[in-house]
């Protein structure tokens, strides 16, 4: 029937591991992964919970086409409390461990409490065990998942990890899956290394099957799959360059925010793009792209495995890093080197194997290095606060000895890690910090792509581009074109986007599908798979049903109709460059109408109707 129906809840505090129906009239309400765990979550704690006290609770879960025949049907997620921003937080990741997860008959895993001392959970099948992991609370994710593997004899166990970076408390740390996919916003690898609790490594066995109509899910999986292979984006453009491909298209356009999101277009993209990547180095003549990979069950293959030259500087007395890893993706490539103003892509790719390795979310990183350059740039941090290294925009050495100490929790890096809003807060320039509700931004700036600049605003766990990716439609004119510059239409194009994303997020797919697919394709798959009647309205309804859940979670928590905000700099500061020079962000138009789509008050409240209407 798609789902397990099983949960396994986990008492760190007592050391306990004990099994629970799936609640399945919350199924048919949420559907599974984000929908369904955040019914859990905000049924289970106080929303006020300090995010990394023993009150709040992490869980790890599948949707009901993960670890199926779907196409990218191997995608899991990790819903909690945000310590970075005090919102309720679900973080998405790829590769295998979701697949091994619901192959080991498990839909969801709920821990609660914290752990007397290091632990790990070792998941085989039926057999659940909290493990003592002093030996390895202090290595980073590769040594982790190395170490675990030696330790358990069984190339075939997918691990979870936290790295050091989490372990001493950086607010945007993430959980590492396969070595170099991740659950990398919001905070989660803190959250769960503040529970004490290391890795999570999991050996499923069993499949997934008892499907509703397994004829008519093959033909809907086909059927999408076609799909898939006949678009020119996912059917080429993303399997030969990954999302890199949007890097000089993006500052073409003039929406690639610069140096701290002073400018919108960077003069640098062309030596960091996906092209570059492509381009074969003078010292071996071999390029930074070694070739792409997939994730479970994925026909994409987007994703980057690089390797950096080891004539340089970073790596030349390392000889670790001179292998292959997860390479450079367009949001790490965009901040680690455009908002920084870093053009030095082996610079890049060694920063970007540091947030691998030790789990650091490298939007919410390189942002908050971009911010404290600007700092720096200004006066309001000198060599005295950053111990002795200067940060100055452009600065390769900068960025990568930042990644060093960010990922040991020393020096400077320890403030860095406080992200950004902090940082800026601390050194008397809240202005200066790119964030929306405490998360950092990611590549697009919303003066060149307005409909952005509501998505960010409105995001339920800060500033988030996948929650509604409006630069389909507004720069590809997936699946439809409209104009980047203009407001009008944009409220009822980023609310449409949020509630397919939200079922998207919650069948166990991946997001990335949709530049092909609409919900038209999906929705077959899912009533193939799942028992129940899963119409289109009821999908639709059900995406809407979670936004307004997240939405109460977060006004509970004291995220308010304040917090749905840009920066200054994007109200007040026009872009200087390209065609939206002379524009700001137009977010005063948008929001009220938003609201009034959304059957929310003028204070962004869902009202009792509204309420009443998706059984809430």
């Amino acid at each position: 029937m798609a789902w397990t129906k099983k949960v396994l809840r986990v008492n760190l505090t007592h050391s306990t591991c004990s099994v629970e129906p799936l609640n399945m009239v919350w199924a048919q309400e949420y559907l599974g992964q984000r929908g369904l765990a955040t019914k859990y979550l905000v049924e289970e704690i106080d929303p006020t919970v300090d995010a990394l006290s023993a009150g709040n609770k992490l869980i790890m879960t599948t949707g009901p086409l993960t670890g199926t025949m779907a196409a990218t049907g191997g995608r899991y997620s990790v819903v909690t409390k945000s310590p970075l921003t005090g919102t309720v937080a679900c973080s998405n990741s790829g590769g295998f461990i979701g697949a091994e997860m619901k192959n080991a008959g498990w839909d969801m895993v709920i821990f609660e409490g914290k752990a007397p001392k290091p632990v790990y959970l070792y998941l085989e099948n039926d057999k659940a065990q909290l493990l003592d992991a002093s030996e390895i609370w202090g290595k980073s994710v590769w040594a982790t998942d190395d170490w675990i593997h030696h330790k358990h004899q069984d190339p075939m166990i997918r691990v979870a990890t936290v790295g050091r970076s989490a372990e001493n408390g950086c607010l945007f740390a993430g959980i590492v899956n396969d070595k170099h996919r991740a659950a990398g916003r919001s905070g989660v690898g803190t959250v769960m290394a503040s529970k004490n609790l290391k890795a999570v490594a999991i050996r499923g066995t069993k499949g997934v099957g008892n499907l509703k109509d397994p004829k008519g899910f093959i033909a809907a999986t086909n059927a999408a799959k076609k799909v898939l292979r006949d678009n020119a984006v996912t059917g080429a453009g993303l399997p030969k360059y990954g999302t890199q491909v949007l890097m000089n298209v993006i500052n073409e356009m003039g929406a690639m925010p610069t140096r701290n999101w002073r400018e919108i277009q960077f003069e640098g993209a062309g030596k960091i793009s996906a092209e570059a990547m492509y381009e074969p180095r003078k010292s071996d003549s071999k390029p930074n792209l070694v070739t792409n990979a997939a994730c479970f069950g994925c026909t994409i293959a987007c994703g980057r495995i690089s390797t950096i030259d080891k004539e340089h500087y970073t790596i030349q007395t390392k000889p670790e890093y001179w292998g292959a890893s997860g390479g450079l993706e367009y949001e790490a490539a965009w901040a680690l080197g455009s908002d920084t103003g870093v053009d030095d892509l082996d610079a890049l790719t060694y920063a970007n194997f540091l947030c691998n390795e030790d789990g650091i979310d490298p939007i919410s990183f390189g942002a908050t290095v971009a911010a404290a350059m600007e700092l720096y740039d200004i006066g309001a941090l000198t060599k005295e606060h950053t111990g002795g290294l200067e940060i100055k925009f452009g600065s390769a050495q900068a960025l990568t000895t930042l990644a060093e100490l960010t990922a040991r929790g020393e020096g400077f890096g320890k403030e860095i890690g406080l992200g950004s809003k902090r940082l800026c807060e601390k050194y008397g320039h809240p202005d200066l910090s790119m964030t929306v509700k405490g998360q950092e931004f990611p590549a697009y700036d919303a003066r060149g792509i307005q409909g952005m600049g509501l998505t960010y605003a409105t995001s339920n766990r800060g500033a988030c581009h996948l929650r509604s990716y409006t630069v389909a439609s507004e720069v590809l004119g997936i699946p439809v074109k409209t104009d980047p510059l203009e407001t009008a239409g944009k409220p009822e194009l980023v609310k449409a986007f949020q509630d397919a994303t939200a079922v998207v997020d919650s069948s166990g797919l991946c997001v990335f599908t949709t530049f092909a697919w609409s919900l038209n394709d999906i929705q077959p798959q899912i009533d193939a798979a799942c028992e129940g009647d899963w119409s289109m309205e009821k999908l639709l309804l059900m995406g809407e049903r979670i936004w307004n859940l997240e939405r109460e979670f977060n006004l509970k928590a004291g995220i308010t109709a304040k917090d749905d905000t840009l920066p200054k700099r994007l109200l007040t500061e026009p872009a200087k460059t390209g065609p939206a020079k002379g524009r700001v962000n137009d977010l005063a138009k948008m929001l009220p109408e938003y609201y009034q789509l959304r059957g929310w008050s003028a204070d962004g409240i869902p009202t009792t109707e509204t309420k009443q209407r998706l059984g809430l």
